[in-house]
């Protein structure tokens, strides 16, 4: 019934979210390599009659890349976009999006002016009316086709270049599993050959920013779809579990008694259909994957590949993970050892920090133990799972952030594999945004995590060290049993210095 009444009342809201824009589909748009529509506002190109930006030349990065991709000319989305395009919007102030008609992350308003925090919060906290508001919500993205974005069915070369455009409409939610097996397929080289080392969100730097960019963007599809400029995507804290507590049909669909591997009849995702899980068949046809239905979402939770996985992760091996003290290291990609990102993801142990071929661990983990869609990495998008664990993932990250306050310079600059390095533009994303752009604190984009909120708060003082330029201060908190460092910089409460008490500490 919730389900009917958003269909009924919402279907008229117009979206956005990322990949190639309906109004930059045309042969002209391809032909002349620009993608600057005209926001409604104004009718102007990029908005710029209202200020709100500009039509200009891409500027790529011309930083080196790593030894992992050793072509040239071979993939569309190398030095992405500029095989598509090479103008775009380049939007002002706080305004965003491919004709600058949104705001940016963290802002709203009719001039996005307004600054707000949004909180997104474990899916076991919300009211029974939440909780099935979202899975409403779901349902509701997997029938509304995307108004303003459409999917390339066929490469730039397939296209003539650019004059036989090839692109397919896409409902809200199978545009970013598209996505999502687009950003990560391996490269046609032509014939029967194929590069599968590659990879522009996963195994290198890029894997975290890009996926809490990807996340950004779908939480603000569902906002402007169903109107609710409030929601946000919960978070499922797997840590510890010793089952998937959410596969039940109140929450992400149970097993179906008649068989294992699909989803219970009473399940909102059982009648689900996915695409872009059928890898080899495309790379065998040097196609695409073009949105066609492939059959019911599969999921099989536990009865996995226990070699490889023995078990879901742990606190401690989260806390592991928060302990380094590098966010990347060596080749940057997944061999690296003692790195935060590395390990986060699942090459590397969560016991030593060693990159291990023969073991998924962490991120990876829960992919492997879902034994079923989920565990492609192309097609792993189009479980709704999908959504609460890398919404945890990202918590995380957060953590670590807020833990080691690193600096821009931090995130590699150079030798990423391709598409990694900090000022790449992330595939397949129109608007252009940078891996650098996302290595900043949640809180700064908008959102924050129901479980960090009292992070910052530090219930006992027990040494505060103040650098001799004062552009720090180190502060040595005891809080749940444990010792841990807060390093504050550039500003802080006048309260420090009481030596005990909740600091309020300024992030």
């Amino acid at each position: 019934m919730l389900l009917a009444a958003l269909c009924c009342l919402l279907w008229s809201f117009r979206t956005s979210a990322g990949h190639f824009p309906r109004a930059c589909a045309s042969s002209k748009s391809l032909m002349e390599k620009e993608c600057c529509p005209a926001w409604t506002g104004d009718s102007s190109p990029c908005g710029q009659l209202s200020g709100r930006g500009a039509c200009q030349d891409i500027t790529l990065s011309k930083a080196p890349l790593g030894p992992q991709y050793p072509f040239t000319g071979m993939d569309d989305r190398e030095a992405w976009p500029s095989v598509f395009y090479n103008r775009t919007c380049q939007c002002f102030g706080n305004f965003m999006g491919f004709n600058c008609g949104n705001c940016k992350f963290g802002f709203w308003g009719p001039n996005c002016t307004e600054k707000r925090l949004l909180v997104r919060r474990n899916i076991f906290d919300l009211s029974v009316p939440e909780k099935n508001k979202f899975l409403a919500y779901l349902t509701l993205a997997k029938h509304t086709i995307s108004p303003d974005y459409v999917i390339p069915i066929g490469t730039y070369g397939q296209m003539n270049n650019g004059s036989t455009p090839m692109f397919n409409d896409i409902n809200v939610y199978d545009l970013f599993v598209w996505m999502h097996y687009y950003v990560s397929r391996d490269t046609l080289l032509g014939g029967s050959e194929i590069w599968k080392d590659i990879d522009f969100a996963h195994e290198a730097p890029g894997f975290l920013p890009w996926h809490r960019l990807f996340l950004l963007l779908w939480e603000q599809e569902i906002q402007k779809l169903t109107g609710d400029e409030n929601f946000t995507i919960p978070y499922w804290d797997w840590r510890d579990a010793k089952s998937c507590d959410i596969c039940t049909d109140e929450y992400m669909g149970g097993h179906n008694p008649a068989n294992p591997n699909l989803l219970s009849p009473a399940s909102f995702f059982s009648s689900w259909q996915i695409i872009c899980t059928r890898l080899e068949e495309y790379n065998s046809r040097q196609a695409l994957c073009d949105g066609t239905p492939e059959g019911p979402l599969l999921r099989n939770p536990g009865n996995h590949d226990k070699a490889r996985t023995p078990r879901l992760p742990s606190s401690a091996d989260v806390e592991f993970c928060l302990s380094l003290t590098q966010y990347e290291s060596d080749s940057m990609d997944k061999a690296a050892n003692f790195s935060f990102r590395n390990t986060l993801e699942g090459f590397a142990s969560p016991l030593t920090g060693i990159a291990d071929a023969s073991q998924s661990s962490m991120h990876n983990a829960l992919h492997i133990y879902m034994n079923g869609t989920m565990s492609q990495v192309q097609g792993s998008a189009n479980d709704p799972i999908f959504l609460l664990h890398h919404a945890f993932v990202d918590s995380i990250f957060e953590q670590w952030l807020r833990r080691h306050h690193p600096l821009q310079e931090v995130y590699p600059e150079a030798n990423a594999p391709i598409g990694h390095n900090r000022e790449s533009y992330m595939v397949p994303f129109i608007p252009l945004y940078r891996n650098g752009d996302f290595f900043i604190s949640s809180r700064d984009l908008g959102y924050d995590y129901s479980n960090l909120q009292d992070s910052g708060k530090c219930p006992k003082v027990t040494y505060i060290a103040f650098a001799q330029d004062l552009s720090h201060i180190d502060i040595i908190c005891f809080k749940n049993g444990t010792f841990f460092k807060i390093t504050l910089s550039p500003s802080w409460n006048k309260q420090v210095g009481s030596g005990h008490g909740s600091l309020g500490l300024l992030w």
